[in-house]
């Protein structure tokens, strides 16, 4: 079974009530879907080690298969490889991939209660282009948990640990959400999505501020094959940079970790 974006939306906002994932007849893909879609994606005053406004290609994608849940996506920066970009001479690609495993279907058994819906087991891999560049890889628990207005939220709680330097550090919370909100009667709508990612517990042999984040917030007009967005996004000690403080590798190099950036997109949808 196939769903798009759209379906799962108008699903995501039904007014029924949503069961709790229910495997005990031994059939674990009949909740099975898949998407895959093409962001061209402005950003603009994005924090981290620096400041950047750029553009990049997304290749976004997910769904769901038996005992496994995906989400990832392959970003490509500076398209036009322009020399007075914001990324120019820096990795070409990041990429991150986020497979989850259904405790649920993989027992048979309904672990639910209040408001959790499904448990996981979560991990999440982040790579860039680059051979010292990142090189993270992050496992623990995850769920579906039903939140009001919002409907289902995936959550997850990773520890983390850091490929080039063999060791654990810190752990991460993350959430995100997919809600849609107005609908026109031509079926396409409007959706509030983003997601959290927090970073804590973080070692001071790698990182300037023991904690960090960013929260993505935005507004999304879906029909079934486009889509337009803005998106607010806010930063806090990102990565583990303690904003306007040297970083580890150059103490003469403030970074520029807190704050607000903006995004726009165009999608196009598989």
């Amino acid at each position: 079974m196939r769903k798009s974006l759209l379906t799962l939306g108008l699903l995501a906002a039904t007014s029924a009530p949503v069961m709790a994932a229910d495997y005990s007849d031994g059939d674990i893909h009949k909740n099975d879907y898949k998407w895959m879609q093409f962001n061209l994606m402005g950003a603009f005053n994005e924090k981290g080690v620096t400041e950047s406004s750029h553009d990049y290609l997304e290749m976004e994608f997910g769904g769901r298969s038996g005992i496994f849940d995906l989400y990832g996506y392959v970003d490509v920066f500076n398209l036009t490889t322009d020399k007075g970009s914001d990324k120019s001479g820096k990795d070409k690609i990041f990429m991150k991939f986020a497979p989850r495993m259904s405790l649920d279907a993989l027992t048979g058994k309904d672990l639910s209660f209040g408001p959790v819906q499904e448990l996981y087991v979560a991990s999440l891999m982040e790579w860039d282009g680059g051979s010292q560049g990142v090189n993270n890889q992050k496992i623990g628990l995850g769920s579906d948990v039903m939140v009001p207005w919002l409907g289902k939220v995936g959550m997850n709680l990773y520890g983390t640990y850091q490929g080039n330097d063999k060791d654990w550090n810190g752990y991460q919370f993350s959430m995100n959400w997919f809600k849609p909100f107005y609908f026109f009667e031509n079926g396409s709508f409007i959706s509030y999505q983003g997601y959290v990612d927090y970073q804590f517990g973080l070692k001071d042999q790698y990182s300037t501020a023991n904690s960090g984040g960013a929260m993505f917030n935005g507004i999304y007009w879906h029909n079934d094959r486009f889509a337009v967005g803005y998106g607010l996004k806010l930063y806090n000690d990102v990565y583990g940079f303690a904003d306007g403080e040297g970083v580890l590798w150059d103490a003469s190099l403030k970074a520029q970790s807190s704050g607000v950036g903006h995004y726009i997109a165009a999608t196009y949808k598989f």
